[in-house]
């Protein structure tokens, strides 16, 4: 479980987030909030991309202060634009660098490999330059380079902002079609209402927590 413990961040004397404390033992959960709500610093605190100004934030127990390493080896982080999270320039390259880190052998890395492309439809351009892609495939190629490395959770980061409708249905699909955790940050209601909890940020605290339908009336009523 990921938990928060009355959690601030500053930048310089700017308070991004204020107090917040939470729990999340739900399978989906999704994110909303308007530009400059806090909702991406939440994101980054989870696998510890981000540490917090005051408070703790935990992962299974590990706190991400003390405990970074392991604990960003449990939480998977898929960016907005993958362009940000695709370093190799040949797609079959780009999945393998993670597992050369984790010390994978060559019979296994061959093996995982070729498994997520395949769950995620790339194997036909397993051989291709990564910046050939379609963006949809690019943020597929994304999610298969952090999914080969068996986090226990992942965390999106407004995973469709950049996409069109037909490659934003594929990332859905693929979302919901994960067996591992996902926080999922986004501004696309519809996808959000499919979650079992929606937290709702504004100005850097948590304004509603709750079910799907209640949480995102909340937010439509509050960004009238």
């Amino acid at each position: 479980m990921i938990s928060l413990d009355d959690v601030t961040v500053r930048f310089g004397d700017r308070t991004v987030l204020q107090s917040v404390s939470l729990a999340i033992p739900e399978f989906r959960v999704a994110v909303l909030g308007p530009n400059g709500s806090g909702k991406s610093t939440f994101a980054r605190l989870l696998n510890g991309l981000l540490l917090p100004t005051e408070g703790a934030v935990r992962v299974d127990g590990l706190d991400t202060r003390t405990d970074g390493r392991r604990v960003r080896r449990q939480v998977g982080f898929v960016f907005q634009n993958p362009d940000n999270q695709i370093v190799f320039p040949i797609v079959d390259e780009d999945v393998r660098f993670g597992l050369k880190n984790l010390g994978y052998g060559a019979a296994e890395t061959e093996r995982t490999v070729a498994e997520v492309l395949e769950r995620f439809d790339l194997t036909a351009c397993r051989h291709e330059r990564t910046h050939t892609l379609s963006g949809g495939q690019k943020q597929l190629l994304a999610l298969a380079g952090v999914l080969a490395m068996r986090p226990g959770y992942i965390v999106f980061d407004e995973p469709t902002t950049l996409l069109d409708l037909r490659n934003r249905n594929r990332v859905i699909a693929a979302i919901g079609a994960l067996e591992t955790p996902a926080i999922v940050v986004t501004h696309d209601l519809d996808f959000a209402a499919g979650f079992e909890r929606v937290i709702v940020f504004d100005e850097g605290q948590i304004v509603c927590d709750g079910p799907a339908g209640i949480a995102i009336e909340h937010y439509r009523e509050r960004m009238r």
